[in-house]
């Protein structure tokens, strides 16, 4: 019988940065006996994303953000958007070339992901927030 399931996860950032949040989903869906579906996440924000990366080498994520330092500086002259800060606009644009959405399977009771693949947050302020991100499992 198909059954679904929804659950709201708040998660705290010191500020720039790629959170891991892996284990925190994986609890989640052992403790509702979840076998067989599709789990997604949905952050409830336009300044950070949503990211399934390598969990195992940091300097892939201190990459990630030096690449994208370059790709979007803070304090570009380009952004008029700047409401809350040189880093306003360019938090935007992080968010619009990454998502806020993501899609795991979940089978046997697992997440379907690959061994050296972890879920996370990537805060695109500079400063410290409070993030909310939905995930909506549905299965059996």
């Amino acid at each position: 019988m198909l059954r679904q399931a929804i659950h709201e996860l708040t998660l705290p950032t010191r500020g720039r940065g790629l959170y891991e949040f892996t284990r925190e989903v994986e609890s989640w869906v052992t403790r509702s006996g979840f076998q067989e579906g599709l789990l997604t996440l949905h952050l409830r924000h336009t300044s950070a994303s949503l990211l399934i990366q390598e969990n195992a080498d940091p300097d892939v994520r201190a990459d990630l953000e030096r690449f994208f330092a370059r790709l979007v500086p803070d304090g570009d002259p380009l952004f008029k958007h700047t409401c809350e800060g040189a880093d306003d606009m360019p938090a935007h644009v992080r968010t619009a070339l990454t998502t806020v959405n993501l899609g795991i399977p979940v089978h046997g009771g697992q997440l379907a992901l690959g061994t050296w693949q972890g879920i996370y947050l990537w805060e695109h302020r500079r400063a410290p927030h409070s993030r909310r991100v939905v995930l909506h499992w549905i299965g059996e």
